[in-house]
C-alpha cells in the first residue's frame, strides 16, 4: 500500500467522511497531482530551526498545564492533555499569545472538536442539519462559528502583510509550482486540518504514553532519572536528543497507535498479497496488527521502550504515522511535542493512577483513547535539592 503513487490507491476518497469537519479541499481529501502539490506546500512549517521556536511554546503551555492541575484529587488526564494540545497547536499555527483572542479561538475550537468527536457524526445518514434540534445541527453551528474567526484573521494577515514565525504566516506566504498562493477557502481546510491532527491525536498519545509509564515505576524513574540530567530549566534541544525518552514516547504509539488502520480505494482491479481484487474495493491495513506481529516485536503486548534503543524498525513494522506518500505531515511535529510535554510532566509531578476500573480502549471518533480518559490524582514533586538535603541531614 504505502509503495503505490495514488494512481490505484486512493486515500483521499477513503477519508471523505472527515469532510465535514475539515473541509473538502484538505490536503487529506485529495488525492493524485493535487495530493502531491498541497504536500509540497505544507511541509516546509514542520522541519528546521522552526522546531525549536515551536518547542519553547510546548514547555511554556505545559508548565502553565501543569500548575493548574487539581492536586490530590483524581482528575481525567486526557483532558488535560487536550488543553496542552489545542494551545500549543493555536499557538504555533497563528501565532497568538496569551488573550482574549487566544482564549475566544481555543474556546470555539475546543466546542467544534468536542461535538466532532461523536463517532455516529461519521455516518452519511446522521450528517442531517436540523440546527439545535440534531447533533450535526449544532456540531456545523460550532464549524460556523469557528470559521468566523479563521477568515477575519486571514483577511487582516493579508491585509496587514503582517507576518511571524507561526504555521499561518508560512503558508500565506507559499507558493505553489506555478507561482499561485494558496486561496483562503483552501488555507481554511489545510489549517483546520493541522488543528484537528495536531491537537486530538498527540493529547490521545500523551494519554496513553503515561498510562503505560505510571503502570511500571521503575520505567518511570529511569526515564525521570534521564531528565534530570538536563536540569531545572532543560532546553528544547536538550530534551528532543534523550534517548529513553524517544523510545518511551516510540513506544506508546507502537502499543496503541492513536490511529488504527489506515485505508484507500482502488481505482482499478489490481492482484495484492496474493488476491485478485476489483475496482472499487477497499483495502484496509491495520496498523494496531502491524504493531503487535510477533515475528517482528518481542513480547509485543508488552510495553518496553528499550526495544527501541539502538535499533531502528522498517516503515513496513513502525507506522504509527501511515506511510509512503501519505505520511502524517506533522510526525516530526507530533513526537517532537510528545518529548516536550513529558519531559515536563516526569520532572515536574508525582502522578498515580487513580481509576478503580481497567484501562481499557475506547472510540473517540477516528482515534482510541483510554476509557474514563484515564483517571489520576497528582501532586508536586519534592524537589529534587529538598531531598538532596534530607539526605545529608540523616548522613
Amino acid at each position: 500500500m504505502f509503495q503505490d503513487d495514488g494512481e490505484v490507491m486512493a486515500a483521499g476518497r477513503f477519508n471523505r467522511s472527515l469532510a465535514p469537519l475539515l473541509g473538502d479541499r484538505s490536503v487529506l481529501m485529495t488525492d493524485g497531482a493535487a495530493h502531491r502539490r498541497k504536500r509540497k506546500l505544507l511541509m516546509p512549517p514542520f522541519h528546521g530551526e522552526r522546531m525549536q521556536a515551536y518547542g519553547r511554546a510546548m514547555l511554556e503551555l505545559t508548565d502553565r498545564a501543569i500548575d493548574g492541575m487539581p492536586r490530590d484529587e483524581p482528575f481525567a488526564l486526557h483532558s488535560v492533555m487536550q488543553d496542552i494540545t489545542l494551545h500549543v497547536i493555536v499557538r504555533t499555527v497563528f501565532g497568538l499569545e496569551d488573550g482574549p483572542k487566544f482564549r475566544e479561538m481555543c474556546e470555539r475550537l475546543k466546542r467544534i472538536l468536542e461535538l466532532g468527536a461523536w463517532a455516529p457524526l461519521l455516518l452519511p445518514f446522521m450528517q442531517v442539519d436540523l440546527g439545535n434540534w440534531s447533533p450535526y445541527g449544532r456540531f456545523r453551528a460550532a464549524v460556523r462559528a469557528g470559521d468566523e474567526l479563521f477568515y477575519a484573521d486571514l483577511r487582516a494577515r493579508r491585509a496587514s502583510g503582517e507576518r511571524g514565525a507561526d504555521i499561518l504566516s508560512l503558508l500565506l506566504d507559499a507558493r505553489d509550482e506555478d507561482g499561485e498562493p494558496i486561496g483562503d477557502d483552501e488555507l481554511r481546510d489545510e489549517l483546520v486540518t493541522l488543528l484537528v491532527a495536531g491537537h486530538e491525536t498527540t493529547a490521545t498519545a500523551l494519554t496513553w504514553a503515561m498510562r503505560w509509564l505510571l503502570s511500571q515505576p521503575s520505567t518511570f524513574a529511569d526515564l525521570r532519572a534521564e531528565v534530570d540530567t538536563l536540569g531545572e530549566h532543560p532546553t528544547p534541544e536538550g530534551i528532543a536528543k534523550l534517548e529513553l525518552l524517544d523510545a518511551a514516547a516510540r513506544e506508546a504509539l507502537r502499543l496503541v497507535p492513536v490511529i488504527p488502520l489506515v485505508g484507500r480505494h482502488l481505482q482499478r482491479p489490481i492482484r495484492l498479497g496474493g488476491h485478485d481484487l476489483p475496482e472499487g474495493c477497499v483495502v484496509c491495513c491495520s496498523i494496531y496488527l502491524a504493531h503487535r506481529r510477533p515475528d517482528v516485536w518481542d513480547r509485543p503486548a508488552e510495553f518496553d521502550p528499550t526495544r527501541f534503543l539502538g535499533k531502528k524498525f522498517s516503515p513496513a513494522e513502525f507506522l504509527p504515522f501511515g506511510g509512503g506518500i501519505r505520511r502524517c505531515i506533522g510526525a516530526a511535529f507530533a513526537l517532537y511535542e510528545m518529548k516536550m510535554v513529558l519531559a515536563r510532566l516526569v520532572a515536574r509531578l508525582d502522578l498515580r493512577l487513580a481509576g478503580r476500573r481497567e484501562v481499557r480502549m475506547v472510540r473517540r471518533a477516528i482515534t482510541i483513547t483510554p476509557s474514563e480518559g484515564l483517571t489520576v490524582t497528582a501532586r508536586p514533586r519534592v524537589a529534587r535539592a529538598t531531598k538532596t538535603a534530607q539526605a545529608t541531614v540523616s548522613a
